[in-house]
């Protein structure tokens, strides 16, 4: 692909199947196929999430949308792993299985950040924990090609899209290879996957081969070597690239041997290719990164992989990546090209039910309660938040739907929602105030690399207005039957401030009591690690909320949001931040702990010990990195420095860290003196005592004997 335009995804001719019309929900079983009409699938998508038809359902969106594409679909939801059978119920499908784990990764919907393991899941009908596999996207693909074995198998979704190439494994503390491999996958599509998707089947109905769909954006594929006509940018050292080598060109008019030598510099990072502009010099430029097993045993070269991966991420200069695994390659296609406005509302208009399939009956499924009365209205971040994974699969291009099509949602909960009394529980997306908003001039977007749009300080070129927003907000609460609409999306409030006006407007009509924002810390250390802003910034934001709430004659309050252990974080840092929560009268009432997802950037520096927002080689020195499970626990500790039960653990740390003044019964200390009869090491059985972590087993039935004699 040489130039960033692209196909209308609902400009393709409709597959005959069209005929059949449209589904009242996606059939799970051969009874509804028949219903139906059909003899067979065309696509058959596997989830490890339980079926709701709502936008918000990863499964669902694809769903409707390869059928609005003419395509026959069913659902697989959360099948039996255990046997092959569930992947044979609905026959085989004539295109393509397409695999997920769910709106959520698999691993982080089962275990907690101190890797125990939960006690429920949030997409599963009643709340039942363990109706999905540990690695599902693996598990799942392997029944699929186990029940079918010349079908090609598309793995897909969050999990996927995190494991695209080799990643550290926080669950397992290691570096593990790319998914395409373990999951034995024919093509794999990352990020938001629309454009991809509609592709691929339309190209495998058209009659071509799975194995010939190699240069698709937002797909990575297995080849034996790099194609003839790509140029091949040497990354695989720490920090210092090597010469471009560009093809040889059939069509110059001298061959390069008449043509003399030029002179090269070792590091010359621009690709000469005759007849082709910068920019298509970019398209036919892949990157080799350090091969796995460099990565997998070296963590400064993994650091240096993470960074090259994530320079590449902007969808306007990105190149394709590439990594050895042996004698195979896993390519990586740049990033899809971000939705239109009027592609984001043909998706968001499809003929959804809103509703979870019947089979569940009256089984409440905690993540569709949550939802069900939200209205997704953008998608994308640029804030870079390295603990955050949004980048790595929605991209930081801001794609927003229009406000009719907004409305229209709105409305279609109103009269159509069983269970609605005229609240939208939100109206926002990644991050709700980022609505609209995007880089002044096209070009200077299509050319940045920077990480983030806000950090260190907001980008001269980023437009604020939140006017857009703000209208918005005024049409969908005027409308007939809508009582009170709340935002309950991440807000950043370092935009925010920047448009009074919007938190006038927020804080007047749309703050139920309670407004939820996420500093993470109050630490410049942290902070930089995590691209937050300062809490000068918080503070004047706070300024703006009270004042607006006060003259609405409202009281109403912020709840912050911090982060424990994340890398970069001393526990003089925790320490601080939990003297600032007593200071400022706040008792969290639950914490979180940074977890280290696949690819995040934050999960490199965890993994290495360095900072990966800059150069990294041998010399970088080393960052605090909590992770010993008792520092782990001390950092948590320090966010509930008001529960008894932390007490003993934080008068053992202060003391530690020469700051027993804190210890005392005075309003200037933090922590007592004194404990509380039946907590802390009082407590029966509740002392030092941590649940190991296993992670749940996933096998083929028919290889459980086999397995369990190879251990005798």
């Amino acid at each position: 692909m040489t130039t960033l335009q692209t196909k209308n995804i609902f400009s393709y001719r409709k597959h005959w199947a069209h005929r059949f019309g449209v589904a009242e929900t996606l059939p799970m079983t051969r009874a509804e196929m028949d219903a139906l009409g059909w003899d067979s699938c065309d696509v058959i998508l596997v989830t490890g999430d339980a079926y709701v038809d709502h936008p918000s359902f990863g499964m669902a969106l694809i769903g409707r949308l390869l059928e609005s594409q003419g395509f026959r679909v069913g659902i697989l939801s959360q099948p039996n792993w255990h046997s092959v059978d569930d992947f044979r119920a609905l026959g085989q499908p004539n295109l393509f299985f397409g695999v997920t784990g769910g709106n959520m990764d698999s691993l982080v919907n089962r275990y907690t950040s101190d890797k125990k393991i939960r006690s429920n899941d949030a997409y599963t009908a009643g709340g039942e924990a363990g109706k999905r596999p540990d690695r599902a996207v693996n598990v799942y693909s392997h029944r699929c090609r186990e029940a079918y074995k010349q079908v090609p198998v598309i793995i897909g979704g969050i999990e996927a899209s995190l494991r695209r190439m080799a990643h550290y494994d926080y669950w397992s503390e290691k570096v593990r290879r790319s998914v395409l491999l373990d999951a034995k996958a024919d093509l794999l599509v990352y990020g938001n996957a629309e454009r991809q998707i509609v592709e691929i089947a339309h190209r495998l109905a058209a009659g071509e081969l799975v194995k010939d769909l190699s240069f698709i954006r937002g797909t990575s594929h297995l080849c034996k070597e790099i194609p003839a006509g790509w140029a091949v940018k040497d990354s695989t050292v720490i920090d210092k690239p090597g010469a471009v080598t560009a093809p040889t060109d059939p069509y110059q008019a001298k061959p390069d041997c008449e043509q003399g030598d030029k002179p090269v510099d070792s590091n010359e990072k621009v690709v000469q290719f005759s007849g082709l502009t910068k920019k298509q010099q970019r398209f036919k430029t892949v990157i080799q990164l350090p091969d796995y097993d460099t990565v997998k045993d070296d963590p400064i070269m993994y650091a240096h992989a993470s960074r090259v991966m994530h320079g590449e991420t902007n969808p306007g200069n990105a190149r394709a990546l590439v990594q050895n695994y042996g004698n195979r390659l896993v390519w990586i296609n740049p990033p899809p090209i971000p939705l239109e406005t009027q592609e984001m509302d043909g998706v968001y208009d499809l003929p959804y039910s809103r509703l979870p399939h019947k089979t569940y009956g009256d089984a409440a499924i905690p993540a569709f309660e949550m939802i069900q009365h939200s209205v997704n209205i953008m998608r994308g971040c640029f804030g870079g938040c390295t603990f955050c994974s949004i980048t790595e699969h929605e991209g930081r291009i801001i794609q927003s739907r229009s406000e009719d099509s907004i409305i229209r949602e709105v409305e279609a909960i109103r009269d159509t929602s069983p269970h609605f009394t005229g609240h939208i529980s939100d109206l926002g997306g990644p991050t709700a105030n980022m609505y609209r908003l995007a880089c002044k001039d096209k070009a200077i977007e299509s050319a940045c690399r920077l990480p983030s749009c806000v950090y260190p300080g907001i980008c001269k070129n980023l437009d604020t207005n939140h006017d857009s927003l703000i209208r918005l907000y005024r049409r969908a609460r005027s409308l007939p039957g809508i009582k009170k609409i709340f935002i309950a999306s991440g807000l950043r409030y370092d935009l925010a401030v920047e448009s009074p006006e919007y938190v006038k407007e927020l804080v007047t009509h749309h703050v139920g009591g309670y407004l939820k924002i996420a500093p993470e810390h109050t630490e410049t250390g942290p902070l930089s690690k995590m691209m937050k802003p300062g809490m000068g910034t918080y503070d004047r934001f706070k300024e703006m909320f009270d004042k607006y709430s006060k003259a609405a004659g409202k009281e109403q309050y912020l709840i912050p949001y911090f982060i424990a252990a994340h890398p970069g974080t001393t526990d003089e840092d925790m320490m601080n931040l939990a003297l600032w929560l007593k200071k400022n009268s706040f008792r969290a009432d639950q914490v979180q702990a940074f977890l280290p997802s696949p690819m995040a950037i934050a999960s490199a520096m965890y993994h290495s010990g360095k900072d990966t927002l800059r150069k990294v080689d041998r010399q970088t020195p080393n960052m605090s990195v909590p992770k010993g499970i008792k520092q782990r626990r001390i950092h948590k500790a320090f966010l509930r420095y008001h529960d008894p039960e932390n007490w003993p653990l934080l008068r053992e740390a202060l003391k530690t860290m020469g700051r027993g003044e804190l210890i005392g019964n005075g309003k200037q200390h933090l922590i007592p003196l004194w404990q509380p009869k039946g907590t802390g090491a009082d407590k029966k059985g509740s002392a030092g005592r941590y649940q190991k972590f296993k992670t749940q087993r996933t096998f083929n039935a028919k290889a459980k004997g086999h397995r369990q004699k190879a251990r005798r």
